[in-house]
């Protein structure tokens, strides 16, 4: 008799916490309830690494792309089409390509031997107080390897030559310079210091010859100019608005150059 009572005690002194467990619960659920939406992205679909901005799919899919690509192509392959075709990727149009058939040349951020940056292509804004001094014409010529300085050099003298009183015509050789250790902000100024000693850049009359250099991964920037070839050398002719209107590759010929200056002209008189 007397351990009933002491058990009905017992359950008497503990049966006041049950509705406190409840409240604690009822809390908890509270508290779930407003949790829950911070976790609602994260679906059986979905990883840590989209949380963490790791590489996703899509990035992937694109980087093993890129790695085929890269396989298919390499040193040997551009050495076996430039032995085959002298650099000369395809011949150069005789004509002028149409504005509205014209493609935009791809941003391109560029630095000079002095440190200064310039975005290229150059927007002119015929709007501005100096519209009048404002490129109509620029002559962007690539170079990946240092054997395609030859081959661009047949396309810049002759252009600088006549084109050297023109206030609205540019000219850009552009070096890329892709191994990671002269990309390296020490070696990049120390580069940049030895470039400017040793060259610098040349003026020649009212038209400017400016040897810029990119530093860091073009291929983007190939692939969507369909340049694959690293051993030779490429020419653009941009207009105003940043459109190429005509393009050549490896040396020019007499024919290819008459072209460009040519269409260079034509560029000059548009309105």
């Amino acid at each position: 008799m007397l351990r009933l009572k002491r058990l009905i005690h017992h359950v008497k002194s503990i049966s006041p916490a049950i509705p406190c467990r409840r409240i604690i619960t009822h809390e908890q659920d509270k508290l779930v309830s407003l949790i829950s939406p911070h976790f609602a992205q994260w679906s059986p679909n979905r990883s840590i690494f989209d949380f963490y901005g790791l590489p996703s799919k899509a990035k992937n899919k694109k980087q093993r792309s890129r790695l085929a690509d890269e396989m298919k192509r390499g040193r040997f392959v551009d050495a076996i089409e430039f032995k085959k075709h002298g650099g000369k990727i395809v011949t150069a149009s005789k004509t002028i390509i149409p504005a509205l058939e014209a493609v935009r040349f791809p941003a391109l951020e560029v630095t000079f031997s002095d440190g200064k940056t310039l975005k290229l292509p150059i927007i002119s804004d015929r709007q501005a107080d100096n519209a009048e001094n404002m490129p109509k014409a620029s002559l962007i010529c690539l170079t990946f390897r240092a054997m395609s300085n030859e081959m661009i050099n047949t396309w810049c003298v002759p252009f600088l030559d006549t084109f050297s009183a023109s206030k609205n015509v540019q000219l850009y050789k552009v070096s890329f310079i892709e191994q990671p250790i002269l990309c390296w902000r020490p070696v990049k100024r120390l580069l940049l210091w030895m470039i400017r000693n040793s060259n610098g850049d040349v003026k020649s009359g009212a038209l400017e010859s400016s040897f810029v250099y990119f530093f860091g991964d073009h291929y983007w920037f190939r692939k969507e100019l369909k340049l694959e070839n690293l051993i030779t050398g490429y020419v653009f002719l941009v207009d105003e608005f940043g459109r190429i209107r005509w393009q050549g590759s490896g040396s020019a010929t007499e024919e290819e150059l008459a072209a460009l200056l040519s269409c260079t002209t034509l560029l000059l008189e548009e309105k």
